[in-house]
């Protein structure tokens, strides 16, 4: 066995999984160490992948040279694109995943990835240096060391994990596995602050005992795409193309309310033995029944966990409830009334550390060349885990090669969006990402993923030449395409049948196909089939690059318009503060922001301006004393 790497990364989940390829990728020698080889890459909740802001940050994996978007599309049993009602900034890719193949793939990438190494063991123990100040491997639990010139910790629910179902509580980082102990009481003697935080799971119900005639169906879209810019990564696209699964939908009622609340005085929740929040935005079904009292029935989805199996997760019924109670009040919802369960839902209580003790490189500001990275700090949701888990490792690797870390801006990416928040405003609930978290989420749609961030990966060495090439490919084609629409127009004989169907007003003249498309509820593909000219000008374009040119013309004035506020935070962002800067000299800025400034140590006055209780004023102030 090698006992000196470059690179240690504990835990593999998505974001240690993530953090360990893209590391080896870059050149360093990995470690992976994982309690259970078995284990890797386990979707511990849901059999999903994306969604609302999720399916954005796959894609910006996928484009920064990361493995989760080609993961999920080789495991996908279903894919849709959701919000396509809505404008581009909102549509979402997810696919509905095999759980069992999902993970194999994700092993068997690893494994097919040089420089990684695997360890089964726990880690109980980090090695700091005689000065404190930096990290120097890890000690396991069977006593063997493992020195590294940097760790990334990516721990997930398991340390200090506990697991309630009713009354009944019992350590566990997942049920049937141990938690893990000893590292958050190391890193509190530090100088770390810790917290407890909470998440839960559904029951998972036998599949055969389920009447889907009393459910309602939904199939996947029509129209296949996929989260990875690379081809043939999807079962449902080519010759030899899959049909995809469905889901099923169904509803509780008053009376499976009543049920669940014959339960309450046992739920760890109300009974106050869960100290540790959950997530604001996946609730349990009894919390959803104690807040929303007014609502007679809550949306439940039943979704398959794969291709071969007859387990199904009950999206939306989140409990910690005694299992009796759980099985009572499924058999009172359309379609379970004889079901069977595999195991009761159940919640986890763990420790997190909250990430304003974080550089923007998700390093730690107390100990040199150690990262956090996942739920750890603070978020919830394999998306979340599996970005952080990639910018820990590219930025540990860039680290120990002596270069500088990868920052990505709220402007460059959802990922820049989620750290920042993280580290100027911490959290002390589970952290989500929705759309509404970006205020430049036009720019940051997921069919621009590539153009934006490939480049930069190219440049790490984790995008390959193919890839580079795709997307100058895609930008010559998309440009060539606006180019031919601003410089061609459309008869009024092939036009105005199209215009009037939709009841769009006909045109007297020939009008530039530019003006034609930038018309409501006017898209390409729809004047394509009124229109043999333009028909045969775009014969030779893919549709994921007619697509990209339909935005960029649709929306080219709020583009425009965000990406000039985008400048004017990039302005701040190029005003660096420079290392040890002592803000007790600066006696004219209050005392909140002082305080709050010293904890957080900003690395530029753009990261400073978002810190919670810090005033435009203060900003200015900073900057004249610094000179501008």
């Amino acid at each position: 066995m090698q006992n000196l790497y470059d690179v240690i990364v504990v835990g593999a989940g998505h974001a240690g999984c993530e953090a360990a390829a893209a590391a080896a990728n870059m050149g360093s020698k990995v470690l992976l160490v994982t309690m259970n080889m078995q284990t890797i890459a386990q979707m511990s909740c849901n059999p999903a992948m994306g969604g609302i802001a999720k399916g954005q940050i796959v894609r910006e994996i996928d484009a920064l040279g990361g493995y989760s978007g080609i993961v999920s599309d080789r495991s996908a049993i279903q894919f849709r694109m959701l919000n396509r009602s809505k404008g581009p900034a909102m549509w979402s890719p997810r696919t509905q995943n095999d759980r069992m193949l999902f993970a194999a793939e994700w092993r068997k990438m690893l494994e097919q990835t040089p420089n990684v190494d695997f360890w089964q063991d726990t880690v109980s123990a980090l090695l700091i240096s005689k000065d404190g100040k930096r990290v120097e491997g890890v000690v396991t639990g069977m006593g063997l060391e493992f020195k590294a010139k940097a760790v990334v910790l990516t721990n997930g629910t398991f340390l200090n994990g506990l697991i309630h179902i009713g009354e009944k509580n019992f350590s566990g980082g997942r049920t049937g596995e141990k938690a893990a102990h000893g590292i958050t009481e190391q890193l509190v003697k530090l100088g770390f602050e810790s917290g407890r935080m909470k998440t839960g799971t559904p029951p998972r119900l036998d599949g055969r005992s389920i009447d889907y005639s009393k459910t309602e169906t939904q199939e996947g879209d029509d129209f296949i795409d996929k989260f990875s810019y690379l081809e043939n990564t999807s079962p449902f696209i080519g010759p030899n193309k899959k049909k995809q699964v469905p889901c099923h939908i169904t509803y509780t009622n008053q009376q499976v309310h009543d049920i669940l609340k014959t339960g309450f005085e046992k739920s760890p929740m109300f009974a106050g033995r869960i100290q540790g929040l959950g997530p604001r935005y996946c609730p349990s079904i009894e919390d959803k029944i104690n807040r929303f009292s007014e609502r007679e029935r809550h949306q439940l989805f039943i979704e398959p966990e794969g291709w071969d199996t007859v387990e199904i997760y009950l999206n939306g019924f989140s409990t910690s409830l005694p299992e009796d109670v759980q099985l009572k009040a499924l058999r009172l919802i359309p379609g379970l009334e004889n079901v069977k369960m595999f195991r009761p839902g159940y919640a986890i209580e763990y420790d997190y550390f909250p990430p304003t003790q974080l550089k923007l490189s998700l390093e730690t500001q107390l100990i040199d060349n150690l990262y956090f990275a996942g739920q750890i700090n603070g978020t919830t949701g394999y998306e979340e885990a599996g970005c952080q888990g990639l910018m820990a490792g590219i930025n540990a690797h860039l680290k120990i090669k002596e270069k500088e870390s990868l920052i990505l801006n709220r402007y460059d990416g959802y990922i820049g969006v989620l750290i920042d928040d993280l580290v100027n405003k911490g959290t002390d609930e589970p952290y989500r990402m929705f759309t509404s978290r970006s205020e430049y989420r036009l720019l940051l749609r997921q069919d621009n993923a590539d153009i934006r961030l490939t480049p930069l990966s190219h440049k790490l060495g984790l995008a390959s030449e193919e890839r580079m090439k795709r997307v100058e490919e895609k930008v010559k084609n998309s440009e060539s395409i606006i180019n031919y629409f601003k410089n061609n127009s459309a008869e009024p004989g092939d036009m105005n049948p199209f215009l009037e169907s939709i009841g769009s007003s006909p045109i007297n003249q020939k009008v530039r196909y530019h003006n034609v498309l930038s018309r409501p509820n006017i898209s390409i593909p729809e004047m394509l089939r009124y229109s043999k000219g333009l028909e045969n000008a775009l014969a030779g374009y893919d549709a994921e690059t007619i697509e990209q040119a339909e935005i960029l013309m649709k929306y080219e004035g709020y583009i425009e318009r965000e990406k000039e506020n985008a400048l004017k935070l990039k302005r701040l962002e190029e005003l660096k503060i420079w290392d040890n800067f002592n803000y007790d000299d600066v006696s004219s800025i209050s005392a909140e922001a002082r305080e709050k400034l010293k904890k957080i140590k900003p690395g530029t006055l753009g990261q400073a301006s978002r810190i919670s209780g810090i005033n435009p004023s203060d900003i200015s102030i900073l900057m004249v004393y610094m000179g501008r």
